[in-house]
């Protein structure tokens, strides 16, 4: 009877102990029937003052994320990237100041749905970067043009270039690399290592929205811009020979004779680009810094650089036109020859100049091809080429 009984007890101690192992206990089945953790999101619900230069983040302990998503009421929304292995999510770029966002997040935990919300409003800036650039959106340009990102507040100091060029985004067609240049504190200027590619699409965002440049300075909005490229127009002029050579895809189209800047007011030798055109114009020397030498209409006019040398027509001079150099700067041409050069140039066109006396000045005007490639480089606060995506 003992050995029965005691058997009997440890049989049921075995149904006992059974019984512990699966029951309610912590790590039983109670366990596995808890919710999943839901997304932890940053900001929390209900922040308010976000610095807009700060990530926006969504982890997920045990699982991963299948989608989200950071948008104002208007429905505008910041682009974001899922990690790998899918257990986080960052913004890639930073979100407008004085604004609300709502973060939604959907994913899934062991094996169940998970969601989360959180809405947080961004602070108000003490001043605003507002930005403009160059080309216009949609301009086919010449090969030498380059992008120019004008900016309304001062970026003083590397770290602040450095992170609004991490801000700017290049993307090409036929991807060629180049870089940022500052060219002033409220100026920075793409160009590619070589000329463009003739036909090349280009598209450049400025993901200013958020950019933090100084205490209390922040971007209030990005910009796009999309240009293409045109044929291969570079002229070469030289003014011993008082001739100007027009090519298009490396083969000479027209062969022009030019005057140039007199003894004493030489034009500018160097790389030039045609930086805007104008039909009908007054040349006025107040301008220069010499009221009353000279003021004068002018027709077909290309201009090369902002102190004010233009390539156009000069009815006055064509007897020395491919004999001397009579001009107060500029390139005089023949009504016939500067209508024709005008109407063949595009803004970007490169013009060099050489055989006078007088070097430009890298920020006449837009003038990357003024400096090396290595002396461009130097002028970005990264230092480094950018590499494009593609198209």
């Amino acid at each position: 009877m003992r050995s029965r009984r005691a058997g009997t007890a440890v049989a049921g101690a075995g149904i006992l102990l059974l019984s512990g192992c699966t029951g309610g206990g912590p790590g039983g089945v109670g366990a596995k029937d808890e919710p999943a953790a839901p997304p932890a999101i940053t900001p929390a619900n209900g922040t308010k003052n976000v610095e807009p230069d700060k990530p926006v983040t969504v982890r997920v302990r045990d699982g991963r994320l299948t989608e989200v998503t950071v948008a104002d009421p208007q429905g505008r929304k910041a682009a974001g990237k899922l990690s790998g292995d899918g257990k986080s999510w960052t913004t890639t770029w930073g979100v407008r100041p004085s604004a609300t966002y709502t973060v939604t997040a959907k994913g899934e935990a062991d094996g169940k749905p998970v969601t989360a919300t959180s809405t947080f409003t961004t602070l108000k800036p003490a001043k605003k970067l507002e930005s403009g650039m160059s080309p216009l959106d949609g301009e086919k340009v010449g090969v030498g043009m380059p992008v120019q990102l004008m900016l309304s507040q001062p970026v003083a100091g590397k770290e602040a270039r450095a992170a609004v060029e991490r801000r700017l985004e290049v993307r090409m067609s036929r991807p060629v690399p180049g870089a940022w240049h500052w060219i002033n504190d409220r100026e920075v200027n793409f160009r590619p290592q070589e000329y463009w590619p003739s036909g090349q699409k280009v598209r450049v965002t400025a993901h200013l929205a958020g950019v933090k440049v100084a205490n209390g300075v922040y971007g209030t909005k990005d910009r796009t811009l999309d240009f293409t490229v045109g044929d291969r127009h570079v002229t070469t002029v030289d003014a011993k020979k008082f001739r100007a050579t027009v090519t298009d895809g490396g083969k000479t189209v027209r062969t022009i004779k030019v005057s140039l800047g007199k003894p004493g007011d030489d034009t500018y030798s160097g790389t030039m680009i045609a930086q805007e055109k104008n039909p009908a114009m007054v040349m006025d020397s107040a301008t220069t810094g010499n009221p009353g030498e000279y003021r004068t209409p002018t027709k077909w006019n290309v201009r090369m650089t902002y102190s004010g040398t233009f390539f156009h027509s000069a009815p006055w001079s064509t007897g020395s036109q491919g004999r001397a150099n009579v001009s107060h700067g500029c390139l005089n041409a023949s009504p016939a020859d500067a209508k024709w050069f005008y109407d063949f140039t595009r803004r970007g066109d490169v013009i060099q100049v050489s055989g006078t006396t007088r070097k430009l000045k890298f920020g006449n005007g837009p003038t990357p091809w003024a400096k090396s490639w290595q002396d461009w480089l130097a002028g970005s606060a990264l230092g480094q080429p950018v590499t494009p995506g593609g198209l």
